[in-house]
């Protein structure tokens, strides 16, 4: 497998760029990314997806080909195939290192929903010593860890990692993928801020798999201990349930889905 040599590809970006009067945040801004992604673009610790190349090479003037190739071609210049070779060759590494960075990221989460629904294992065995467990009362108990579960296993290994391209071109706020759909009124949604609310949805799924059945249980002590009817309990956990479950989700896109917007 060839590669596109990085410290070349990256110093030819920079000089672009400079060439253009533009700082690295305003490259960023146009492409839809973080100005720590261009950072390591120019730094040679990565390299841009390959679904940013054609707008890389328009933005500043040149072929995909002097891209790759970090360098100035003559019009008259033709490139031999030993030269076009690595280029083809390092447009294919480029779709291996996006699919490789995508596996480590689905792992990594993987085990950090493996430790969460460890700790809520964990949290049940406690819990039954003192809530009925397996009762009407306690339906939120289990509600609430098994939408966690439900939406952290699906935006852990199933959710796209990025959004078609039309969502950098257009202010939609909402996301469509298959039976998924999240809308969300005032949240533009494009490929600068959806990794980011990715990852917020994957914390806030770990958080309440892991941190819920203690609030719940604290709650239900305290309302024990005050003595209060059965249908005050039954209220109080179901409205504290339903803010985990649907404040605790949309706030956090709502948020961070503003903020790197």
């Amino acid at each position: 497998m060839y590669e596109i040599d990085k410290e070349k590809f990256g110093t030819f970006l920079s000089q672009l760029r400079r060439e253009r009067g533009m700082t690295q945040r305003e490259l960023a801004e146009a492409l839809y990314v973080s100005d720590k992604a261009v950072s390591k673009w120019e730094r040679a610790l990565s390299l841009p997806d390959i679904a940013l190349l054609r707008p890389l090479a328009e933005l500043f003037g040149v072929t995909v080909t002097e891209l790759l190739s970090g360098q100035r071609l003559a019009p008259d210049q033709p490139l031999t195939v030993a030269e076009v070779e690595p280029l083809v060759g390092g447009t294919l590494e480029l779709r291996v290192e996006e699919r490789e960075q995508r596996r480590e990221s689905r792992r990594l989460w993987g085990k950090r929903m493996g430790l969460a629904l460890l700790a809520f294992a964990v949290e049940m065995r406690i819990a039954a010593r003192f809530v009925p467990i397996f009762s009407d009362e306690a339906v939120m108990l289990w509600l609430v860890p098994f939408f966690g579960l439900f939406f952290g296993v699906y935006y852990a290994f199933f959710s796209v990692e990025k959004l078609p391209v039309f969502y950098d071109q257009y202010r939609l706020n909402f996301v469509s993928d298959g039976a998924f759909r999240l809308n969300v009124p005032g949240v533009r949604f494009n490929n600068n801020n959806w990794p980011h609310i990715l990852n917020a949805l994957r914390i806030w799924s770990c958080a309440v798999l892991a941190g819920w059945v203690p609030v719940y249980l604290a709650l239900w002590l305290a309302l024990e201990w005050l003595e209060a009817p059965w249908m005050v309990v039954h209220i109080v956990t179901l409205l504290a349930g339903l803010t985990a479950t649907l404040e605790g989700m949309f706030v956090p896109i709502y948020v961070v889905g503003r903020k790197y917007e």
